[in-house]
């Protein structure tokens, strides 16, 4: 394969990040086409733990090239924190990283915004991150935001804030009552950000293109998750940005025709973060049978804020992977059911006692849907040890066989610890053998 898109098909927090990682070693580009700093993930490589939430985790490798898309919102001061503790690490990214001019940036103002309209909401706030990055791409759809284009040029930078800066101070200081920025303030830490920033700006849709042409790997990192999709997630609950397959080309400037192979990524059971409605959310007792967060990896790499557990929701899995037109499934973390006597897994949904036959489109029929189970025995004993997926306990083979039954979509590998070594291949990708 040429090219392969990553994609999360719940609610983001999926296991991309190991995902990507683990294709990263064979590719020669890795990109990231939507999104901002809300998102993140956590690689970890021997006993050293890396976080991500701007650049692609691709770039732990050196001869791996990686670019960040016309599609994402870049906050300058993050990602230039987030290249510095590259740096502490020793890994060395120049001539390797490339930040698209197209690509809209995050602004001190938006942060602001976001967090006093989270405030002022109450108890209908979204549950965003408080990054800026919803204010951002409505500044950008309503065609009054500053890309990194004009970020590193100091004249254009200026005469973008002039222009926007004062209307914005309205709204902070007319509605939240919140204190003007000043334009010399914030016109000198950006130009400096921008400074910093532009020996890394290139021409990153052409580059991919040339890329395609030669036939070199190029792999695709998704943010976030299906269910966070702007259009087709659970709305208003969601992200800002199209977070499906169809956005990583839009965000990329790659044109759909030319990604050979969407692979969907999927927990063996469900999480969310934030406010919105769960059908399969475990109550305190089932909850206390699982590992605590801490032990089960659910504390958010970007927020940290502890996950929302569910059991695996297959009524999700089958409207993400149509949306995404996924081709295989890579589904994660089968260790942490180690332990459970028994599995459920949703098979479908009853509203107002009557079966659903698509997936509800508001928020308030998904909130009151009533999960129909399937119990499957557990197989109590660990996943860990396990190099192949022929060492797997008995049940927990029947248990992704019948997920595979449920789906129509292939398992291409299992995750059954975070380190790199605990994968199961039942697939290669990138012409490995």
């Amino acid at each position: 394969m040429g090219s392969i898109a990553v994609l999360g098909l719940q609610w983001g927090d999926e296991g991309k990040g190991k995902v990507v990682d683990l294709l990263a070693e064979k590719a020669q580009h890795i990109v990231r086409a939507q999104g901002g700093n809300n998102a993140g993930h956590t690689i970890l490589v021997g006993s050293r733990e890396f976080r991500f939430n701007l650049i692609p985790s691709g770039i732990l490798y050196p001869d791996t090239n990686c670019y960040i898309g016309g599609g994402t919102v870049i906050d300058p001061a993050s990602l230039l924190a987030e290249m510095e503790g590259l740096r502490g690490h020793k890994i060395d990214f120049e001539q390797r990283l490339f930040l698209s001019a197209y690509a809209h940036i995050v602004l001190p103002y938006h942060r602001l915004l976001d967090k006093l309209s989270e405030e002022r909401k109450g108890a209908q706030a979204i549950g965003t991150t408080g990054r800026g990055i919803g204010p951002c791409y409505v500044d950008k759809v309503r065609r009054s935001g500053i890309r990194i284009a004009e970020l590193i040029e100091p004249e254009l930078l200026l005469k973008r804030l002039e222009a926007v800066l004062p209307s914005k101070n309205e709204e902070l200081e007319k509605i939240y009552g919140s204190p003007a920025l000043v334009l010399e303030d914030v016109y000198r830490e950006l130009e400096a950000h921008g400074q910093r920033l532009k020996p890394f700006v290139a021409p990153v849709e052409e580059m991919l293109a040339r890329a395609h042409a030669a036939k070199e790997s190029i792999l695709f990192e998704g943010a976030q998750g299906a269910l966070l999709d702007i259009t087709f997630g659970t709305y208003p609950f969601v992200t800002s940005s199209c977070t499906l397959s169809g956005g990583i080309c839009a965000g990329a400037g790659f044109g759909p025709s030319r990604i050979e192979h969407v692979l969907g990524v999927a927990k063996a059971y469900t999480t969310r973060v934030g406010n919105g409605p769960f059908p399969t959310e475990l109550g305190p007792e089932d909850l206390a049978k699982f590992p605590n967060h801490t032990e089960s990896r659910e504390i958010g790499t970007t927020t940290g804020r502890k996950r929302r557990i569910g059991w695996l929701d297959i009524p999700i899995l089958q409207a993400t992977g149509r949306w995404n037109g996924a081709d295989s499934m890579a589904f994660m973390k089968l260790d942490i059911l180690d332990g459970l006597e028994e599995i459920k897994i949703c098979i479908g949904y009853l509203l107002h006692g009557k079966q659903m036959h698509s997936f509800p489109t508001t928020i308030e029929a998904l909130s009151q849907v009533t999960p129909i189970y399937e119990t499957h025995p557990g197989w109590k004993c660990s996943t860990r040890a396990c190099k192949i997926y022929q060492d797997l306990p008995q049940q927990a083979k029947k248990y992704l066989k019948r997920v595979e039954q449920l789906l129509n979509i292939p398992i291409a590998l299992v995750s059954v610890g975070p380190e790199r070594e605990k994968t199961l291949w039942m697939d290669h990708f990138f012409n490995e053998k």
